[in-house]
């Protein structure tokens, strides 16, 4: 019963450690497209239009979400 519940605290341990060391990429690639859109597109509409730069960002989260999502499930049923 011990090396079970060893094994079971792994588990989380792992998975909780993947789910942290996501969280922590997420965030830098927030900061990236952040700063993408501060330094190339608000110049690009003007400083005053917050809106469309923060449209723009989502557009760009949502994209790339999207695509590693469709890739990540793709590379999935190769595998299986």
């Amino acid at each position: 019963m011990s090396k079970k519940i060893h094994l079971e605290v792994i588990r989380k341990m792992t998975s909780l450690t993947t789910s942290a060391l996501g969280l922590v990429a997420a965030l830098a690639w927030n900061e990236l497209i952040k700063n993408f859109i501060d330094t190339f597109i608000k110049p690009l509409v003007g400083t005053g239009s917050v809106l469309i730069s923060q449209l723009i960002y989502a557009v760009i989260v949502t994209a790339l979400a999207v695509f590693i999502t469709l890739q990540l499930s793709r590379l999935e049923q190769k595998l299986k």
